[in-house]
């Protein structure tokens, strides 16, 4: 049986101390930004074995930031929006 992603979040998303909140979250192995993570497969189609693969971390931990992600779409969304305006 798979647990609910929404078990993965305590265990796999940690608070990055730099950027408190729910849009400075980040997974614990490899410490890549969820925003990072659930704003990249919109690109790709959603596809979280290619965002695991080319962010080189557990497709376990994709799976827990887009739990996370769906927790708090407005903070990660804003700040999605904030990197994407900071890209020339």
């Amino acid at each position: 049986m798979i647990p609910d992603d929404r078990d993965l979040i305590p265990r796999l998303i940690t608070d990055n101390p730099d950027r408190p909140g729910p849009a400075g979250a980040r997974i614990v192995t490899g410490g890549v930004p969820v925003w990072a993570l659930t704003g990249y497969p919109r690109a790709v189609d959603g596809d979280m074995r290619r965002v695991a693969k080319d962010h080189d971390v557990p497709e376990e931990s994709v799976r827990a930031a887009i739990a996370s992600y769906e927790r708090h779409k407005a903070a990660i969304d804003e700040r999605i929006r904030e990197n994407a305006a900071t890209v020339v």
